[in-house]
């Protein structure tokens, strides 16, 4: 087999574009800052919230997930999802490095 598109690109840029396409969905972005509002959650309190079916909210969850945005522990019947801070330093660093960057050059 030949080399995919994405072994032309170091991990971290993978990790990064990972990330960013997880967050490319605008009802992605409503989990995470519901998740930022209420600290844990359990999947129906999510459905609750948004506008989308409980299918469609899983699959939102499950990309999340995926990229490694958020992270969950299973009470009971329940899913408790929280924010994986992890992922959040490594975005944080991402886009201080950009900005620090962008703040020291000299551009037209």
């Amino acid at each position: 087999m030949g080399a995919t598109k994405t072994d032309h690109f170091t991990n971290k840029q993978n990790q990064i574009a990972t990330i960013a396409k997880a967050l490319g969905h605008p009802a992605r972005v409503a989990i995470i800052e519901y998740l930022m509002k209420v600290n844990t959650c359990i999947c129906g309190d999510i459905v609750n919230e948004l506008p989308l079916a409980q299918p469609t909210v899983s699959q939102h969850l499950k990309e999340l997930k995926n990229a490694g945005l958020i992270k969950g522990s299973i009470e009971g019947n329940a899913i408790c999802y929280c924010i994986d801070e992890k992922t959040l330093n490594i975005l944080k660093e991402y886009f201080a490095k950009i900005i620090l960057t962008v703040t020291n050059q000299k551009c037209c």
